[in-house]
């Protein structure tokens, strides 16, 4: 009976689940070591929440946020009718897929080019070139453009005033600008994105690369059998991350490049520049809280049914 008591009571301290407490403490350098990041998503992420209610009333200075009449689904159901969700939606993913899609595949380009260098000065001086433009500021971005297509100073008309050709006149043509935008956004990305899957590609292992060299396999199908299927989880990753915020746009780019330019709107005006007009230039603040609630969820969605999707073709690479 003494046996059976004493295996009884082992099981139960075996079996007994730690306290919060006891989790905190176990856990205090890990948890002292997140904190920062805990506490600014509480800050930014959390705190904010209960400003949400904007969104569902009428809101006014002098009534407060809660205070202001509530008028359910009327600011979204505007956002409807009139178009305008769907055109800022619209403009958002399409740029936003451009990005990621092309975005990557010139970074994967990009590193392959720096692997396959063999000079190892030319290489450095490579990489450090293609990752100057990300440090340069947006706002310095768009003054270098507004320089270069100005249509009465700019660089561009300049030469083609010289060259006695008509002038070009891009900031009254909405059409230019899904691929000027484009272009930008690659020639100031492509050298940051590429560092990721050039490290990636450091990290093969060489004896495979060598192994496969004495079978006779040439640079292309050295980089379609061996480097190409090595990045595979690196780029399904990194899609998945940017697929997460395939709602949310670039406002630093499109506001200094573009601008608030109402004849550009049709082709250049997301999500991020039409919240930022509502607040600041007309004040309305439930319209903005609005298309940002529903930024959010869409986001959301989106997010989830891609993981999903991932995690029924290949569970390895899903996030959650």
């Amino acid at each position: 009976m003494a046996r059976k008591k004493q295996k009884a009571n082992t099981a139960t301290v075996q079996v007994r689940k730690l306290t919060l407490r006891e989790k905190i403490w176990r856990h205090r350098v890990l948890i002292l070591m997140c904190m920062p990041a805990i506490v600014f998503f509480l800050a930014f992420s959390y705190a904010p929440l209960p400003g949400i209610w904007v969104a569902f009333v009428r809101y006014n200075y002098r009534d407060g946020i809660f205070g202001s009449k509530f008028i359910g689904l009327d600011n979204f159901e505007f956002l409807a009718t009139s178009g305008k969700l769907f055109q800022l939606t619209r403009n958002t993913i399409l740029y936003n897929l451009a990005f990621i899609l092309l975005g990557n595949a010139l970074a994967v380009f990009v590193a392959i080019l720096l692997n396959e260098m063999r000079s190892r000065w030319f290489k450095k001086v490579s990489q450090t070139i293609m990752f100057l433009p990300y440090f340069i500021s947006q706002v310095l971005v768009g003054v270098l453009v507004f320089n270069l297509l100005n249509y009465d100073t700019g660089f561009v008309n300049g030469i083609l005033g010289k060259l006695g050709l008509e002038l070009w006149k891009p900031y009254s043509d909405p059409n230019v600008w899904t691929v000027l935008l484009v272009l930008i956004y690659l020639w100031q990305q492509t050298g940051y994105n590429s560092v990721v899957y050039f490290a990636a590609i450091m990290g093969i292992d060489s004896e495979t690369i060598e192994a496969a060299r004495v079978d006779g396999a040439n640079g292309f199908q050295k980089i379609r059998y061996i480097i190409l299927p090595s990045l595979k989880p690196t780029i399904v990753i990194l899609l998945l991350f940017a697929l997460g915020g395939i709602v949310k746009g670039n406002f630093g780019l499109f506001y200094n490049v573009v601008g608030s330019n109402p004849l550009l709107y049709g082709t250049t005006d997301i999500i991020e520049t039409y919240v930022y007009r509502c607040t600041v230039t007309d004040f309305n603040f439930s319209t903005a809280s609005a298309v940002g609630l529903y930024q959010s969820i869409f986001g959301f969605v989106v997010v989830m049914v891609v993981n999903t999707i991932v995690k029924k073709i290949d569970p390895d690479y899903s996030l959650f």
